[in-house]
């Protein structure tokens, strides 16, 4: 999920009138603000000189990809969600700083992700970086880039060490059939649940527009991240599943979305642009833009985190 730090009530006039979408012609994001014309545009190639999250190119970067989804989609079960988010939603595991955890990311790469092979602190920082080349002004909006993935910590022998497969990849929802368009989908078909009457069906345990929230998704960082936030975040925070493939890029699963749901997929979309196209081999300089994201976490968050 994505985690939007509160934004400032921002609103753009015109003669004393607020401007609206359908009133401009352009896309305005939550804030009030227009996603800017001339903004990034996503590349077509990635590191490897592959298409973006091209999953059946031949390489050895894309063997390992799918043993990775091989595994989770085998071991990702409704049950083995229950306990993990009982286990880890205890958050006590470590108690640091913002900063300090992003730091921690310099030891992981993430198995999951055909289009880079960097510590994931890159990864952090090229998306907020990009964002911020975007949206200058909106340092809440940098910050939500910052920390998106920090729960991929729980990859690290401090937080359980927990194999990749129960950490990143694609997220999908448990407690109902596992739809066609999810990544390597094959390999349900060894998973526990593919058999159970009772999650073999479109709707499964769940209802028709019963929205994302009721949704047990499969176990990883989001989740994990999303809890830590409900603790101490300051503000108020909204979530949307950001890694939920099916959903904002093959339009699987929308029959469980309500209307906030729907609202929150415009947003989702503009959001994976910067997290999923800004991925490249040009390396951030850490130390350069740390003192601008220290000062960030400073603003929105207390000195210490529960983790």
């Amino acid at each position: 999920m994505t985690i939007l730090i509160e934004q400032p009530a921002l609103e753009l006039q015109v003669e004393g009138n607020n401007v609206h979408a359908e009133e401009t012609n352009e896309l305005v994001l939550e804030g009030g603000f227009p996603l800017p014309k001339d903004g990034y545009m996503a590349p077509e190639i990635n590191s490897f000189g592959h298409s973006f999250r091209e999953y059946d190119a031949e390489s050895e970067r894309q063997k390992g990809v799918e043993e990775f989804y091989r595994l989770q989609h085998i071991n990702q079960t409704y049950d083995f969600v229950k306990r993990m988010r009982e286990e880890y939603g205890k958050l006590d595991k470590a108690e640091m700083g913002i900063w300090e955890c992003c730091e921690l990311l310099n030891e992981l790469v993430d198995e999951s992700d055909p289009d880079l092979d960097e510590p994931q602190i890159q990864h952090l920082l090229q998306s907020a970086e990009t964002i911020r080349k975007d949206y200058p002004n909106e340092d809440w909006l940098h910050l939500t880039a910052l920390i998106h993935d920090l729960g991929k910590i729980l990859a690290l022998p401090s937080f359980g060490e927990l194999p990749q497969w129960a950490v990143v990849g694609d997220t999908f929802p448990l407690g109902c059939a596992f739809d066609e368009s999810n990544v390597h989908h094959k390999y349900f078909k060894d998973n526990p649940d593919y058999k159970c009457p009772a999650y073999s069906t479109k709707n499964g345990i769940y209802t028709e527009g019963c929205g994302l929230d009721n949704i047990v998704m499969s176990w990883g960082h989001d989740d994990y991240m999303y809890m830590v936030l409900c603790v101490h975040c300051p503000a108020n925070i909204m979530t949307v599943t950001y890694n939920f493939a099916a959903l904002h890029k093959e339009g699987a699963y929308t029959h469980f979305m309500n209307e906030e749901d729907v609202e929150n997929l415009k947003w989702l979309k503009i959001f994976n642009k910067y997290d999923l196209y800004s991925k490249s081999k040009v390396l951030v300089d850490v130390e350069k833009v740390k003192p601008y994201y220290v000062s960030l976490i400073e603003k929105y968050f207390p000195a210490k985190v529960r983790w």
